[in-house]
């Protein structure tokens, strides 16, 4: 049994590397690790509340593991305490590290090389699938997710909170990437087949970063 832990981000890409590794019976996920912002507690670039965070893993029965970071962390810093957030997952028997990359060579490389450092290896089971179909097949398997994060100089702020499901899909403007992965948009997953139930949460306020990147505040329903 290959014994992996999953980069999570909270965000579909990371559901469909765990669905994709768990199709794999010799695959064991055995934790889920996720950055999260010292400053604010959520989730890194993603802008998630670590409580919504907590109940996701919750009702997806996986161990979570969290890596604090700086507000702006730069390369090393991450390499260092991600590094202190993988090594007791190591040292329990987790041999292989995977993310949810897809097309970006730099950033693989930059994560291969980090893991590599650690004795470990790494994974990448969407690699160059293609986007188009992977987002598609997300929606037709069931799961749910909702943009929690818009990148204005790629996309329209009016995108975000919307539902990520077909309509959005065939108004995405040409050169918008389906999947994102050019940083166009980051989603949060908060329902499907994996999950042992729904993750209820409420649209909240918005708010602008850096004049270019707007975040919708997800909260714990009720609170």
């Amino acid at each position: 049994m290959t014994t992996v832990a999953l980069a999570w981000s909270g965000g579909k890409d990371s559901l469909m590397a765990l669905r994709a590794l768990e199709s794999t019976p010799s695959i064991e996920v055995s934790a889920l690790v996720t950055t999260v912002t010292e400053s604010s507690r959520r989730i890194s670039a993603h802008g998630v509340r670590e409580a919504l965070l907590d109940a996701q893993a919750r009702a997806l029965d996986i161990k979570l593991a969290k890596c604090p970071l700086p507000d702006a962390p730069d390369n090393e810093s991450y390499r260092e305490r991600f590094a202190a957030t993988l090594r007791p997952l190591i040292d329990s028997g987790v041999t292989h590290v995977a993310f949810g990359d897809l097309y970006l060579a730099d950033v693989r490389a930059f994560r291969e090389a980090q893991v590599r450092a650690l004795g470990i290896e790494a994974r990448f089971p969407l690699w160059q699938q293609p986007t188009a179909e992977l987002a598609r097949g997300f929606i037709a398997d069931g799961y749910r997710a909702v943009l929690c994060c818009v990148d204005a100089s790629q996309l329209a702020p009016s995108f975000l909170g919307r539902d990520f499901d077909t309509a959005l899909l065939d108004e995405l403007p040409a050169g918008v990437d389906p999947c994102g992965e050019n940083g166009e948009f980051h989603t949060f997953v908060y329902a499907g087949p994996r999950f042992a139930r729904a993750v209820d949460f409420e649209r909240a306020r918005t708010h602008v970063s850096d004049g270019r990147f707007h975040f919708l505040d997800l909260e714990q329903q009720g609170r």
